[in-house]
């Protein structure tokens, strides 16, 4: 198994480029079960959940072709609407097959979903709509099964909370159904906009991109003619370079980067000392020498990104002063507190709310990752610690993340990839 070793950084300078987002990648690899054409999609990260997803519909009898940053995916020979534990335990994304393939074929099998374990994301939201829909659903097994003969029919959908990957799914449900379907309190995220854009230009109308009301108009079984697109640039990894630049008081440079996405992150890092120049592509993070302490409470978009909060958590700990994260959406997001306590960090958790006294002198041990954004923290931290961290468990980090220690290497960062 692979770890990270990690020395305190003497400096970083240069420029990273920033791969496209996981998180955009996902919902449009599965929306390709939509299309009755061979999908071409650039700027994808070469990331664990990727080829996990690319895997799934493999095995579902598509043909995907993975070279780089490019994929081609042509789901017409599309034969299997059972998408089976051994996959699906890996990665929660995995639900997103459901809407498009229920839409589709009229009938899938969907294992419940695993992933990181950092709180209930249950799929009643996706399920509920879909059966208003007209899906018939139940779950035996261990499976979700949704059936619906005649197939989806347009309705009016009320979010009882804002779900990025429900959003996702019902959107692409919704796009093969017949007669229009309203969802209200949807997810606004790019890279929920994004998939909305993407069909949008292939065929489905969709109106309200970027809002919490979007209105689909189904195709009514028509399957989609997808024209190539490249995927957004990721947010999350782009926010957590900065913070890597902010914690070591250095300036970095990201390129193929959109500000757009990230005004919270750079908001937050402006109140701790940092300033920018801002480019169409380009981000460059000025640390100030002074890091500064900071309140940050994790909510939807367009507010602070809940996938920020480890790596800000981090940073906090080299304030001068005390910082308050409150963690809004996920109850168990606070599980890289404990190894960051390893290292000497002064935290103190009360319920949903972490309590970071900054000023405090880190030193290398070995931590465990927890899930994906922590393990981003472990190594953010393992940056200004005194002596060597060797972060565990980095399969995690794996899911989400790019060549990381390359790309940190790249700019000055003593940091491996070794294995146990």
């Amino acid at each position: 198994m692979d770890y990270l070793q990690i020395k305190k950084v003497k400096s970083l300078k240069g420029d990273i480029k920033i791969s496209g987002a996981k998180n955009a990648s996902l919902p449009l690899i599965a929306m390709t079960i939509l299309a009755k054409n061979s999908v071409h999609i650039k700027n994808l990260p070469n990331v664990a959940d990727i080829k996990t997803l690319l895997k799934l519909l493999s095995n579902l009898g598509a043909e995907c072709s993975f070279h780089d940053d490019r994929v081609i995916v042509d789901t017409s020979s599309l034969a299997q609407t059972k998408a089976k534990y051994d996959i699906v335990k890996t990665m929660r994304a995995s639900i997103l097959v459901l809407g498009p393939i229920l839409t589709r074929f009229g009938h899938c099998e969907v294992s419940l979903p695993g992933g990181c374990a950092i709180g209930q994301r249950p799929v009643d939201l996706h399920l509920k709509a879909l059966e208003q829909m007209g899906a018939t659903i139940y779950i035996k097994s261990g499976y979700i099964e949704a059936t619906a003969p005649n197939g989806l029919k347009g309705c009016d959908i009320i979010f009882d909370k804002i779900t990025v990957t429900g959003t996702a799914n019902i959107v692409m449900a919704a796009s093969l159904a017949k007669g229009i379907t309203t969802l209200t309190n949807a997810a606004r995220e790019p890279e929920v906009v994004q998939l909305c854009e993407v069909l949008n230009s292939s065929g489905v109308k969709i109106e309200g991109i970027g809002t919490a009301v979007l209105t689909i108009h189904g195709t009514d079984s028509k399957l989609l003619d997808i024209d190539e697109f490249s995927v957004i640039a990721d947010r999350i990894e782009a926010g957590t370079y900065l913070c890597a630049g902010a914690i070591s008081k250095d300036e970095l440079t990201l390129t193929n980067v959109d500000a757009g996405h990230l005004g919270a992150v750079l908001s937050k890092l402006e109140e701790m000392g940092s300033s920018f120049s801002i480019t169409e592509d380009t981000i460059t993070i000025h640390p100030s020498k002074i890091i500064k302490p900071v309140k940050i409470t994790t909510q939807e978009y367009p507010a602070f990104p809940t996938d920020m909060q480890a790596q800000f958590l981090a940073l906090a700990t080299q304030a001068e002063g005390t910082s308050i994260i409150e963690e809004k959406l996920f109850e168990n997001r606070f599980m890289h507190v404990s190894e960051l306590q390893r290292m000497g960090a002064d935290i103190s958790l009360n319920g949903s709310v972490a309590t970071i006294k900054g000023e405090t002198p880190l030193s290398g041990t070995d931590v465990m990752a927890t899930d994906l954004r922590a393990s981003s923290a472990l190594v953010l931290a393992g940056l200004v610690a005194d002596g060597m961290t060797n972060v565990h468990r980095i399969y995690h980090l794996d899911r989400g993340y790019d060549a990381l220690e390359k790309k940190l290497g790249a700019v000055g960062a003593d940091i491996k990839r070794l294995q146990e």
